[in-house]
């Protein structure tokens, strides 16, 4: 079975490494890019295919030493390395091979909201924000401010590759610690929520200008404060599915206007992808649920100095490298851990 899924993955290799060589598919740019894209996808499991052909090479030709030779403790020692790692390397070209999610591409929108906590979950989606936009600067992705203010937080992460690292965040996140405002030195509890989206292109989801309703308004500061004073401010409600997105960060009503269209088709290809699948629906809906403190994916505990992953029962101390953006355990760990379950399904 092993061996046939490695010749799969050489055949296709070789007819990627064609087509990225033919003059007529480097001529087409839309088809060159799905080459490319495909040829990378399948250079992990190539390169794991590789070794797993040494390695039965070096097993097959220790064996055949050890018919002649049975008391060399070098060989015995090469066979049962090599046979170690070819079981090792089974699993790993079948994980490498699991289907990935065809979102995984795209840019992200991530909306950032206080739960149950009062004012400390404001601050606390403050630090959420922080941490997620350094996360992003770390690895090369691009943040990108789109409504920011009052504990709510909405921002794009560009690059390729960001839903695939980010969509791990999305959920319900619990912080226990000191409040500044606490005199009596007693620890609360506090949630902020995080949706991440997988941002829209026009070709993806196609909106009717007859279905939108917008309405400018002036923008307003704390208070109620006028920050200026014209209608620069944004409100698009998507009269079909009654979802509402307003910007007013912007000084340009068109700037405003094209972020809350960037957030809107974001949602709207959420919903339509819930809808195509009853599995997604279920594992997107549930990032966020109500905001309860019982409903949780990570805790952040300041007294304890750790942070845990509850979906995995990972722990790791030093806080403040964590908030200031360190996440790569996490997502590593996040990772493996849906790539083990999606093989589960596939091979049940």
């Amino acid at each position: 079975m092993i061996e046939q899924l490695v010749e799969q993955i050489e055949s296709r290799f070789a007819e990627l490494s064609r087509q990225m060589a033919d003059p007529e598919v480097i001529g087409d740019q839309r088809r060159y890019a799905e080459v490319g894209r495909a040829y990378r996808q399948l250079e992990p499991a190539h390169a794991l295919a590789l070794e797993w052909r040494r390695a039965t090479d070096d097993a097959a030709g220790a064996r055949e030493l050890l018919a002649e030779d049975g008391d060399d403790p070098e060989l015995r020692d090469l066979l049962r390395s090599s046979e170690e790692r070819l079981g090792e390397l089974e699993e790993e070209i079948r994980l490498a091979m699991v289907e990935p999610d065809p979102n995984d591409e795209k840019d992200v929108i991530v909306e950032i909201r206080p739960g149950t906590g009062g004012e400390e979950a404001g601050l606390f989606a403050g630090d959420l924000y922080r941490m997620l936009s350094r996360y992003a600067e770390r690895r090369r992705f691009k943040p990108e401010p789109l409504e920011l203010g009052d504990g709510h937080y909405t921002f794009a992460v560009k690059g390729n590759g960001a839903y695939s690292v980010f969509k791990y965040e999305g959920g319900t996140h619990r912080v226990q610690r000191v409040p500044e405002t606490e005199s009596q030195g007693r620890i609360h509890t506090s949630t902020a929520t995080v949706a991440v989206l997988p941002e829209a292109e026009e070709v993806d989801v196609k909106v009717d200008p007859n279905d939108l309703q917008i309405d400018v308004y002036r923008s307003s500061g704390p208070g109620g404060q006028s920050v200026n004073t014209t209608d620069s401010a944004v409100r698009i409600t998507h009269k079909p599915t009654g979802l509402v997105v307003s910007m007013q960060d912007e000084k340009s009503q068109l700037q405003n206007r094209e972020k809350a269209m960037r957030v809107l088709r974001a949602r709207l290809l959420e919903r339509e992808l819930a809808a195509q699948q009853a599995e997604v629906a279920a594992a997107r809906l549930a990032q966020v649920g109500t905001g309860e403190r019982a409903e949780k994916i990570r805790t952040y505990n300041f007294p304890q100095d750790r942070v845990t992953d509850h979906r995995v029962g990972l722990t790791k101390g030093n806080l403040p490298a964590i908030l200031a953006g360190e996440l790569d355990e996490f997502t590593a760990a996040l990772e493996a851990e849906e790539k083990r379950r999606m093989l589960e399904v596939t091979a049940a």
